[in-house]
């Protein structure tokens, strides 16, 4: 396990714009205090669109990792030395890994990039449905729709239906599925047509779900990527309909836990992590 040197800090943020709102802190230091790491801290960063390349030439030695969030996963591929297999196959990192040793770069600094998205909505999804996965539907077509068409197609999901307002900003989406080892059918219509699906993934801003519902054939199941603010229109529809329901949270907490292992070397607390998660929400009411 990595521990602070004397009584330097272990640093590590989430970085994104907006930033605000992110429960990753509240997840991470929860897990700190679970397993007594008391000289690692965690903070949330507001860094824009274009301000990555910036905020990681400012680091000093006492940081470790980073989360990032919208708009920057993309962005983070080409700020890093080396990327692992699943970041290189979504064309998008979330998490940022440093590193440091004589003749890595500036100061000896090595940037690891990873995507935890991936292993994190596999682990939501069937902890909450264990039904086929034969057709997925998304809403939206960006980098954690790249992450989460992914993720059903390692639970062997082969056919998947994008739908977005503008095609072509698909296509990113659209040539991570071509890097999955194995062919997928992905087709990208536009949001509005007819969703029939065993699982619907909304990766949309909950402002613009509500006038789509009326298009949506009772799927097997729905993942809601938000948790804020909750419910969402389809979160309610969801849960009103009696159908299982794969939350934001639960996505934030797999991915989170994952981030965890990585940036400290220990186990996560998942329970503890949660336990958290879920407190913070029910305090913002």
């Amino acid at each position: 396990m990595l521990t602070p040197a004397g009584d330097a800090a272990m640093r590590c943020a989430v970085l994104g714009d907006p930033v605000e709102h992110s429960l990753s802190p509240v997840l991470h230091r929860a897990g700190y205090a679970a397993l007594g790491l008391t000289g690692w801290e965690y903070d949330a960063v507001r860094v824009p669109a274009g301000g990555l390349s910036d905020f990681l030439a400012g680091l000093d030695g006492t940081w470790r990792g980073l989360s990032l969030t919208m708009p920057l996963k993309r962005e983070a591929m080409a700020v890093v030395d080396r990327v692992s297999p699943r970041a290189e196959q979504a064309g998008a990192a979330n998490t940022l890994l440093f590193e440091r040793s004589a003749g890595t770069g500036p100061d000896g600094l090595l940037v690891r990039g990873d995507n935890t998205d991936i292993p994190g909505a596999v682990a939501a999804i069937r902890e909450r449905f264990a039904g086929s996965l034969g057709r997925v539907v998304i809403w939206g077509g960006g980098a954690t729709a790249g992450s989460a068409l992914l993720a059903v197609a390692e639970l062997g999901c082969r056919s998947v239906e994008l739908l977005v307002r503008d095609p072509a900003r698909a296509a990113d989406t659209v040539a991570a599925a071509g890097r999955f080892p194995e062919a997928l059918d992905v087709r990208v219509g536009r949001l509005g047509d007819a969703v029939r699906a065993d699982l619907l993934v909304s990766t949309i801003p909950a402002l613009a779900q509500r006038p789509l519902l009326s298009s949506v054939d009772r799927p097997g199941a729905v993942f809601e990527v938000l948790y804020d603010p909750w419910p969402t229109a389809l979160a309610e529809w969801a849960s009103a309909a009696g159908l299982p329901l794969v939350s934001g949270l639960d996505l934030l907490v797999h991915q989170a836990a994952v981030q965890f292992e990585l940036f400290t070397g220990s186990a996560a607390p998942l329970a503890a992590m949660r336990d958290a998660g879920e407190a913070a929400l029910r305090a913002r009411g």
